[in-house]
């Protein structure tokens, strides 16, 4: 009769991270390792933003003021939107292009 030792416990779980060190990004390798892993699986994989693309969304000319763009609506269509929605103009914003109907 043979004696057989019990292999030690081996700990398989990631090393605990500290809250000072923070969550770490994979690096490119792994990401395309990950998105290949999806593709076999059949995942549809969002394809990147373009920079040029990002670059038509900024403008460098600067937003009017808030008042300037209320006061260009009809005084008739704001009671309006006040009446129906009561509609309040808060903030300028720039719409991408991509955003509008053609």
């Amino acid at each position: 009769m043979t004696i057989t030792e019990k292999p030690e416990a081996v700990d398989t779980a990631p090393p605990a991270s500290s809250d000072a060190e923070g969550a770490s990004w994979p690096d490119e390798s792994a990401e395309s390792a990950f998105l290949a892993e999806a593709r076999d699986r059949g995942e549809p994989i969002a394809p990147t933003r373009a920079k040029e693309e990002i670059a038509d969304e900024t403008d460098a000319k600067a937003l009017p003021p808030l008042n300037e763009l209320v006061n260009r609506i009809p005084a008739d269509v704001r009671e309006a939107l006040e009446d129906l929605f009561r509609a309040r103009f808060v903030t300028v914003k720039r719409v991408p292009k991509r955003a509008l109907k053609t």
